[in-house]
């Protein structure tokens, strides 16, 4: 499965620029242009550690991450609409056809949407920031937790536990109530069901496979008819923490299948985490590919 992102398939793109399609947002992998009545997103293969983008491209990765999205976005529709319209690029508006060699394979066209303000995440693990705070708190965005757990623990049953969303820097945990406050007691219900609903589907269907689903980020919008849907990306090695479950062990340090080799490098350097980012060697980028295509063929393989 892994030979269909051979370099010689995919053109590998660092930044779209499309003069006749009005751009209206650039992110850290994904940049956004306007169709009129809907959206095109491209997931370009950059890829950022410590909040800063690094100078060279991971080729395909953006392939894989779009690629795997829309796995789960036909998986989960069930659950909940999303934004995924097609990415058959000869179904896009003609303006794009002339951009097919960017686009194939890192495209989606999608639904207009405003975003809500929150990161809808489901912890199964403690791990991450969550390990943090429980260490601290012994919570997690208030949620209390049994004391006495060990770091990448099982818990009991998957926790919601919404972020607000920051422009600069990472997103800020918060409270079940602050949460409440920001989307309103209905509608925060429901998707805090959904996300841990999605969650769940996503657990079963890789822990079968041998993967460890540990947490997840969603992203919510609101459609032309104000309901809300899931946009954005949907359990990608980017969203996501994967674990291998025959070598699961609480207390021992795990591997993710993301960027985990790229910080551990960078953690080895003499760099302040600051623009601009040192030069990466073709080791670690070929290594940091090698996991994100690993990351595809365990979640779509058979």
């Amino acid at each position: 499965m892994s030979n269909i992102f051979e370099k010689s398939k995919y053109k590998s793109l660092k930044t779209s620029s499309f003069s006749d399609i009005k751009l209206i947002k650039k992110g850290k992998v994904r940049e956004v242009y306007d169709l009129d009545e809907n959206y095109l997103i491209i997931a370009s293969d950059r890829i950022s550690a410590f909040d800063v983008i690094m100078e060279e491209v991971v080729p395909t990765k953006g392939v894989i991450l779009n690629l795997i999205s829309k796995f789960w976005f036909e998986l989960t529709n069930k659950i909940i609409d999303n934004h995924l319209i097609t990415t058959n690029i000869e179904d896009y508006p003609s303006i794009c056809h002339q951009y097919k060699d960017e686009l194939e394979g890192r495209s989606m066209l999608i639904k207009r949407t405003k975003p809500l303000p929150i990161e809808f995440v489901v912890r199964g693990y403690l791990a991450g920031s969550g390990w943090k705070e429980y260490k601290t708190t012994g919570e997690i965005c208030g949620i209390k937790l049994p004391s006495g757990l060990k770091e990448y623990d099982k818990l009991e049953s998957p926790i919601f536990t919404p972020a607000s969303k920051n422009d600069i820097g990472h997103d800020e945990n918060i409270s079940y109530e602050k949460y409440i406050e920001i989307l309103g007691q209905e509608i925060g219900d429901k998707l805090k069901d959904i996300s841990l609903e999605i969650y769940n589907l996503g657990y079963q269907k890789m822990i079968q496979k041998g993967i460890i689903l540990v947490d997840t980020k969603f992203e919510f919008g609101l459609n032309s008819d104000d309901k809300v849907i899931l946009i954005d990306e949907v359990l990608t090695p980017d969203s996501s923490r994967y674990w291998l479950l025959e070598d699961y062990k609480p207390g021992v340090v795990q591997i993710n299948f993301d960027k985990q080799i790229l910080r551990d490098y960078l953690e080895t350097l003499d760099w302040n985490k600051q623009y601009p980012p040192p030069t990466l060697p073709n080791d670690i980028i070929n290594k940091t590919l090698e996991k994100y295509i690993q990351a595809y063929n365990l979640i779509l393989g058979n």
